[in-house]
């Protein structure tokens, strides 16, 4: 039976939890995700796992957060006047936005506390700090 290898091109559904049980994302009910083996387009750990599954199997696995999206690190939480926004801008908690000097240093930041005068963005990607455990089957493999 075919398993899944180097440069093939992959399919697979599956469903990525928190430690707590949340669901942060799924293919389920949507097109399964497809790559290719080793490319490097997805979480080196989770390439990692799916290497020499058969089509049709099955595997439950966890990422930790550093080989994840990193641990959370307080350092790129900044508080700034809301006044600093553009204009047209309604602050809300979960908007995100992107910041930066210039096109190339552009970062998204999402909006997390709001007051009448200041604004807190937090730069940590969603999934900073989080264990992140899938439970993925391989559809297809080419």
């Amino acid at each position: 039976m075919a398993q899944v290898k180097l440069g093939d091109a992959v399919q697979v559904h599956y469903t990525g939890t928190l430690a707590d049980g949340t669901v942060f994302d799924s293919s389920r009910d949507r097109e399964p995700l497809s790559f290719t083996q080793g490319e490097g387009t997805l979480l080196p750990a989770f390439e990692k796992a799916t290497l020499g599954l058969e089509l049709g199997e099955s595997r439950t696995f966890t990422v930790p957060a550093a080989e994840a999206y990193g641990t959370y690190n307080e350092e790129l939480v900044i508080q700034v006047a809301r006044s600093a926004l553009p204009a047209d801008i309604e602050p809300v908690v979960g908007l995100q936005l992107q910041v930066g000097k210039s096109p190339e240093e552009m970062t998204i930041v999402t909006i997390t506390e709001v007051s009448e005068t200041q604004v807190l963005l937090d730069a940590n990607h969603p999934l900073a700090g989080e264990d992140l455990t899938f439970d993925v089957e391989v559809v297809a493999i080419a």
